[in-house]
């Protein structure tokens, strides 16, 4: 056999003799019944220099064949070439529109499982914004008016972003919502919640979660914060604000996970509580430093006089100014409970 060059600079390798090279393959040969003599191969090279296959060619008519033979070979090749890397583009431009489309339609979805509107009770004020790192996110929030005084949030944090958490905390959600129809009571729900979980998801996956009851009459906000935190509570009265962290472990994780129930906020005019997963935190400029928990605290408590809508759409817009060219990481959802009066 010979390796050569033709006027492409592609490596041709020329086997006068098939039999008697010891590269050559006889297993097709004994397969089909085809005797192989001679043959040349050419390597098929794409844009780029990408090597998309190889040429071969059996069987001179007579003799074998010859340095022409190979540059006619080798133009032939370049063409195939080109042509079969343009085949494949074709193709995997086609599954990423249908992988597009799937994922716009699983996003239109996600975000129709958002309430339409925030439950209105009488001297509060609630609102909720998410947005997710990708075309889907694993991050939900939800209330849900329970009459005219109480309501129920929730906010869900699943682990990663993408399809796979989106399924988890839109499964979690209508969990919640089936509860409500049975009129569970909140330790209910949260136990069933994390059991079912816990049998649902891989070991490596979990949702962290605040899920609680304002009760506008009482002016308090019963709750279970399985994994999630911080909770951010900010005092009018006193300028006062506190962060608390998880009341147990992320839902998921362990099965008939101990329960203990945490002391309810108790609002007076002007407290407000926010909630928010980690995307607001961990949100870093092109230098990596993150924006972190005492900045979100700054920028709350100094704009606390403001409606909530509008808190939670100034702190976007301040960690934007922080992060400049950087890239949303991680999903961001957010609700703030407000009582105006």
């Amino acid at each position: 056999g010979i390796v050569g060059e033709c006027a492409t600079s592609q490596k041709i390798v020329n086997v006068t003799d098939c039999y008697a090279d010891e590269r050559f393959n006889q297993e097709v040969d004994k397969a089909t019944g085809y005797i192989s003599r001679c043959l040349i191969a050419i390597p098929l090279i794409g844009v780029n220099g990408e090597l998309v296959g190889v040429l071969q060619v059996l069987n001179k008519n007579d003799g074998v064949f010859n340095f022409g033979d190979s540059a006619v070979a080798s133009v032939l090749a370049s063409q195939c070439a080109v042509a079969l890397q343009r085949t494949r583009w074709l193709e995997d431009y086609l599954t990423q529109q249908k992988r597009d489309h799937d994922l716009a339609v699983a996003r239109e979805i996600q975000q129709d499982v958002f309430p339409k509107e925030m439950p209105q009770i009488d001297g509060y004020d609630i609102a909720a914004w998410n947005r997710p790192a990708d075309e889907t996110g694993g991050d939900v929030y939800d209330a849900v008016a329970l009459n005219e005084s109480r309501s129920l949030l929730l906010l869900g944090d699943a682990t990663g972003h993408g399809i796979g958490p989106a399924l988890s905390v839109t499964q979690m959600r209508s969990m919640i919502r089936m509860a409500l129809r049975f009129d569970a009571s909140l330790d209910d729900i949260v136990t069933h919640l994390n059991n079912q979980l816990a049998a649902d998801l891989s070991t490596s996956r979990f949702i962290t979660a605040i899920v609680g009851i304002l009760d506008g009459v009482a002016h308090k906000f019963e709750y279970h914060a399985p994994g999630q935190g911080p909770l951010l509570f900010f005092k009018h009265k006193d300028q006062s604000h506190e962060s608390l962290s998880a009341s147990t472990v992320p839902l998921g994780i362990l099965a008939n996970a101990p329960l203990s129930t945490p002391e309810s906020f108790q609002f007076d005019t002007g407290d407000f509580l926010a909630v928010m997963s980690d995307g607001f935190f961990e949100y870093s400029n092109a230098s990596g430093e993150l924006y972190g928990e005492d900045r979100v605290m700054g920028y709350l408590k100094e704009n606390q006089d403001k409606p909530a809508e509008a808190m939670i759409a100034g702190l976007v817009e301040s960690i934007q100014e922080f992060a400049g060219d950087g890239v949303q990481d991680d999903d961001m959802t957010i609700f703030i409970l407000k009582r105006n009066s």
